[in-house]
């Protein structure tokens, strides 16, 4: 049973630095804290799930003269989407040994004769002049060793998303949201959430991924094929991992959630998660997003994540396996995102979680653009792009 591994140790022998994490949450991501190494442990985690808004896996320690051009520094960043570990330590000579990996404190993973575990990858860089040329180094090593696909390279196209309409949408009125954007330089429209089912709030119709034939009369194909003859390119949103209990996925396998038996369930945006390491759950969502992506002519998909996980308990492993659950939902997420994009290699996949919660290497790997924020305030995001 392997109950601790770490993806990196980097000792070091003095600890005249400064720390900085990057921490947040929702609309207000990656604010960056600096902390002077003295004595003790310093612990920068995950526990939701995800990467996630509140603690950033990414990480840096520089001098107390260090500035964005002068001085030397460290990065530190963890090509992994789950519950992550970062300490910075100081023993009792003044040496700093830094750590980083998965977190031990909601893993546990039995291996079987045989078998092998793969711990995730971590990423070091050094710089002697400054943060930027630190910066500077990851971007390089992303762009270049961790994007992928006939995007890598590509420049992005301008999009626009969600406020405009909210759930409130149907075709007349997206179609002429799409001409004015046109008119501002959109290069590309996006059909957000509310497009299926009953979808008229969050409380319903997660995972029933059939088109509103009251909003959309002429199905996704038919929007699509207007907002080209717009001049733009057509976008859709999703999210995949989740149902809402008012939903028809729901009502027929209720058995598909992630939960405790009969404990009540700790409800985040009016919605469950689907328990992705169930190979019949796998199947269900590359069956209804191929069909989604494949009904119309689509160039960018945008996937969501909007809650924590809670609750954690599922069918598909046996008690003395539950440890395993939160980094086996990371493998499955990697794995349905890997056999999509290979399907639809044309696709600008973006990913989202409630804005920046899954901003990270290892989903950059799947999809080469990552929604940093909700926060959409010109003033506020500075700080947020910024970190």
């Amino acid at each position: 049973r392997l109950e601790r591994l770490m993806s990196m140790q980097l000792d070091l022998n003095e600890s005249d630095y400064e720390l900085s994490f990057f921490n947040g949450a929702w609309a207000r991501e990656m604010n960056r804290s600096r902390i002077p190494i003295r004595a003790g442990k310093y612990v920068n985690e995950s526990v939701t799930g995800t990467s996630s808004n509140r603690a950033n896996p990414f990480f840096m320690i520089g001098r107390s003269s260090t500035t964005e051009d002068y001085g030397e520094c460290y990065g530190f960043n963890l090509i992994y989407s789950g519950n992550h570990y970062e300490a910075a330590q100081v023993n009792s000579y003044g040496k700093l040994r830094l750590v980083s990996g998965i977190n031990p404190a909601t893993f546990s993973y039995i291996i079987e004769a045989g078998k092998c575990f793969e711990a995730p990858e971590a990423v070091l860089t050094y710089s002697y002049k400054g943060y930027n040329r630190m910066s500077h180094n990851m971007h390089e090593f992303v762009r270049k060793h961790i994007v992928r696909g006939s995007w890598r390279d590509k420049e992005r196209p301008v999009l626009n998303s969600w406020e405009a309409a909210y759930f409130n949408i149907n075709e007349r009125k997206l179609v002429k949201l799409a001409k004015a954007a046109k008119d501002t330089g959109v290069e590309l429209f996006v059909m957000d959430d509310g497009w299926f089912g009953e979808r008229n709030d969050d409380t319903s119709s997660l995972g029933d991924w059939t088109p509103n034939s009251r909003k959309l009369p002429n199905g996704i194909a038919g929007i699509a094929d207007k907002i080209k003859e717009s001049g733009l390119k057509f976008g859709i949103w999703v999210e995949p991992e989740m149902v809402s209990v008012n939903s028809r996925l729901y009502e027929a396998h209720p058995e598909w959630v992630i939960e405790i038996p009969d404990v009540e369930h700790s409800e985040g945006r009016n919605q469950r998660i689907l328990d992705l390491t169930y190979e019949a759950v796998q199947d269900y969502i590359i069956e209804k997003m191929s069909e989604v992506f494949s009904s119309a002519d689509i160039s960018y998909v945008k996937w969501d994540m909007n809650r924590q996980l809670t609750d954690l308990g599922s069918i598909d492993l046996p008690a003395d396996r539950q440890g395993e659950l939160y980094h086996r939902y990371v493998l499955a997420v990697y794995a349905l995102q890997e056999r999509l994009t290979k399907e639809f290699p044309h696709l600008l996949l973006e990913n989202c979680s409630g804005g920046g919660a899954r901003f990270d290497p290892g989903m950059l790997y799947f999809g080469p653009q990552i929604w940093c924020s909700d926060d959409t305030d010109a003033i506020e995001r500075l700080e947020i792009q910024e970190g």
